[in-house]
């Protein structure tokens, strides 16, 4: 008997993006509003004023205790313990085999403390990967001292001792870890744009208690409240925008949204939704998690191999990197002249030899021309090379371009 797919979850904000007229769409098991007017008219708001999102299917885990910079250096990519409290770092979760599980943002919030935000698709596998390196990690801290007892025996598929069960932390001779997903506790809201920074600043309730956001640098956080809730700011976004990501109890979370989208209603600030979210971030040349990322790319393959710190002793997917294949398809950006755009799927060729597959495309609402990023072979990755793209039996003229398409003025 064939099982019935569970009903896609809707975020905290739902009755206010039916209030505003959007039309919705299954993204990653949510959801969630596609747009509100016009994709062009959302997109275009976000590069020349504001745009306001809800991104509350993004998935939020609290790493804290003792060796949490050690495991987050193990269970991550990159080299998180050398992170400075209020900072953000991209980073990558990586199977054993080297491919991309998903893509995060770690924030530092403590000596001890740590957020990471992983794609609201992903949340599972990031768990899942996140409970097998807490029962495979061998930390630094992990020999047993003179005196004391032998490392307790862990709990199937937790990583916590038996005798720590009921309180989901692990505390034995090596320290404290906890991991908790605490994703259905919070909502996420993106303000995203140039006029980003004069709202966040105007809204009614919002105080900020930490670092100004004059002082705020980008991939940084600071604290705050909004009506008396806390309120977690951090200066990130997925736009290629200057912009916020705020992060707030669920409760407080269509309070805050009213009170933006008040505040921004004399600076052309527009709700926004994923489809703008998704031609704004191939602008900027960001990936997109089913798209230019998966188990099947390895770093390196997409531009990210900057992300590896190779040189740590241990972490999960060291020993599959090192073994990948030397001539893998690469990432790539490719424009064309004309309106007709290369989508996800359609055929690359350099001459009459196919060469690599498009995984995203667009007409470029702010270029006003087609743009692509594409895997291709690494023979036909330089920087110049005239390749053409099959779109729907006609060959596209199109140049291999270095990524981002798009960069903000600083």
């Amino acid at each position: 008997m064939t099982e019935t797919p569970a009903p896609p979850r809707t975020s905290p904000l739902h009755d206010r993006h039916e209030a505003l007229g959007a039309s919705f769409t299954d993204f990653g098991g949510w959801n969630m509003p596609v747009r509100y007017t016009s994709d062009l008219a959302e997109h275009r708001a976000v590069r020349e004023a504001a745009g306001l999102f809800d991104i509350s299917h993004m998935a939020e885990f609290e790493v804290d205790g003792q060796d949490a910079a050690e495991f987050l250096d193990y269970v991550l990519a990159g080299r998180l313990s050398t992170m400075k409290i209020g900072k953000a770092k991209y980073s990558l979760v990586l199977a054993e085999s080297g491919g991309i599980v998903d893509d995060v943002i770690v924030y530092r919030r403590g000596e001890q403390s740590f957020l990471v935000i992983s794609n609201a698709g992903n949340r599972d596998a990031v768990a899942a990967a996140f409970d097998l390196a807490q029962r495979t990690w061998a930390p630094v801290s992990d020999a047993v001292p003179d005196g004391a007892t032998e490392v307790p025996e862990l709990v199937e598929g937790t990583g916590t001792p038996a005798s720590d069960a009921s309180t989901g932390s692990a505390t034995d001779a090596r320290g404290t870890l906890t991991v908790d997903d605490v994703t259905d506790s919070y909502a996420l809201i993106a303000l995203q744009g140039p006029e980003a920074r004069g709202i966040l600043s105007s809204t009614p309730g919002v105080a900020i208690t930490g670092t100004a956001l004059d002082d705020l640098g980008y991939y940084a956080w600071t604290e705050g409240t909004f009506d008396g809730a806390p309120l977690f700011v951090a200066r990130t976004g997925y736009t290629g925008e200057d912009g916020y990501e705020l992060m707030i109890p669920v409760a407080h979370a269509a309070a805050l949204w009213d009170a933006a989208l008040a505040a921004g209603a004399d600076r052309n600030l527009v709700p926004c939704g994923l489809a703008a979210r998704d031609t704004l971030r191939l602008e900027a040349g960001m990936p997109l998690y089913g798209h230019e990322l998966s188990r099947d790319i390895v770093p390196a393959q997409a531009g990210l191999g900057r992300v590896v710190a190779a040189d740590k002793e241990a972490f999960v997917g060291k020993d599959g990197l090192s073994s990948g294949p030397a001539d893998a398809p690469v990432l790539v950006g490719l424009v064309s002249e004309g309106r007709r755009a290369g989508r996800a799927g359609y055929t690359v060729l350099h001459g009459d030899d196919v060469v690599g597959e498009i995984t995203s495309g667009a007409l470029s609402p702010t270029l006003g021309h087609p743009v692509a990023m594409a895997f291709v072979a690494p023979a036909a990755s330089e920087p110049g090379t005239d390749l053409t793209i099959d779109v729907r039996g006609t060959r596209i003229p199109a140049t291999v371009t270095a990524l981002p398409f798009y960069r903000r003025n600083a």
